[in-house]
């Protein structure tokens, strides 16, 4: 019998009798998933901002907020390159995926054992933050916590936007993330940090790519960015704000001449979830620091 095999038919025993368990002193176990796996970073920001970290049974690599959520649980591997053992080993009742996690056959694996899968949208807008709060507390049997939270943020949103709307200029924005090692890919649209960008009052000089891409050093001066904006990541491959900035294709841009660099979480700035309205109001403090208050710190240099 295989490793999977084995898990399966122990999985299988173990989800009817968690579901039925009682509490002690004969109390029926509450209602609602009660083990529950979250694949994404937001997901798992979501469930503890719900104040339901408890009923979490694993987490997945790219749950790094709060930092306790991979320090006190399992860590079932990153969200688009799951395998099926470690998130059958720990018997879940739910799993709470974002719309990209995968592979597409281990999902598929996973529902065919009768796990219960929900897939969640992740549409980079407040809007999609606010739709992504509301299915994770739906799925939970926490509805009105779940309005609570979007009303904040709806509101918070609605000052923050308000007082955008008086800003006359767009500075010219590069988003950089790495991926791997080679040079760092640039932010096109249809990217979070696309939408990032202009929520926050800020022009992405690469409106005319689509996605991640690699682009030519040329492009890029071409381009002419006035900030440069880095995931923490990437700003950690080469150490310092001189080396990444005296990369070829950044050197001669004024971006560069003007050592305009902010850095931050990837997961906090394009993560979507409750803390958005606040990366929005701290990245558009950075675009526009005449208009806002003192630029916030988290982020820049």
């Amino acid at each position: 019998m295989t490793i999977f095999s084995r898990l399966l038919l122990s999985a299988c025993v173990a989800w009817p009798a968690l579901a039925g368990a009682a509490e002690p002193g004969g109390n029926a176990a509450p209602e609602g998933p009660q083990r529950i796996i979250a694949i994404g970073g937001s997901i798992t920001e979501i469930i503890y901002a719900l104040g339901a970290q408890d009923r979490l049974a694993a987490v997945d690599s790219a749950s790094l907020y709060p930092a306790r959520a991979l320090e006190t649980h399992p860590n079932v591997g990153y969200m688009r390159t799951l395998s099926a053992e470690p998130v059958l080993s720990v018997a879940p009742d739910l799993i709470l995926a974002v719309a990209d996690a995968g592979p597409p056959e281990v999902i598929k694996q996973m529902r065919q054992v009768g796990v219960r899968i929900l897939t969640i949208s992740d549409e980079p807008s407040v809007r999609g933050a606010h739709q992504k709060i509301r299915a994770v507390a739906s799925a939970l049997g926490l509805e009105r916590k779940g309005e609570q939270l979007v009303a904040r943020m709806e509101r918070e949103y609605q000052t923050l936007s308000e007082r955008l709307k008086a800003v006359k200029t767009r500075p010219k924005v590069l988003f950089l993330l790495s991926t791997g090692n080679g040079a760092p890919l640039a932010a096109g649209v249809g990217t979070s940090a696309h939408s990032m960008i202009a929520l926050a009052g800020g022009k992405n000089v690469m409106e005319r790519i689509k996605g991640y891409k690699t682009v030519t050093p040329e492009a890029i001066v071409a381009a002419a960015p006035e900030i440069i904006v880095a995931t923490r990541r990437t700003f950690a491959r080469y150490g310092s704000k001189e080396k990444l900035l005296s990369l070829p294709e950044l050197a001669a841009t004024p971006a560069a001449a003007a050592g305009r660099l902010l850095v931050f979480d990837g997961l906090y700035l394009v993560g979507f979830g409750p803390r958005t309205v606040a990366a929005v109001r701290e990245l558009a403090t950075h675009f526009h620091p005449d208009f806002f208050d003192s630029p916030l710190q988290r982020g820049g240099f």
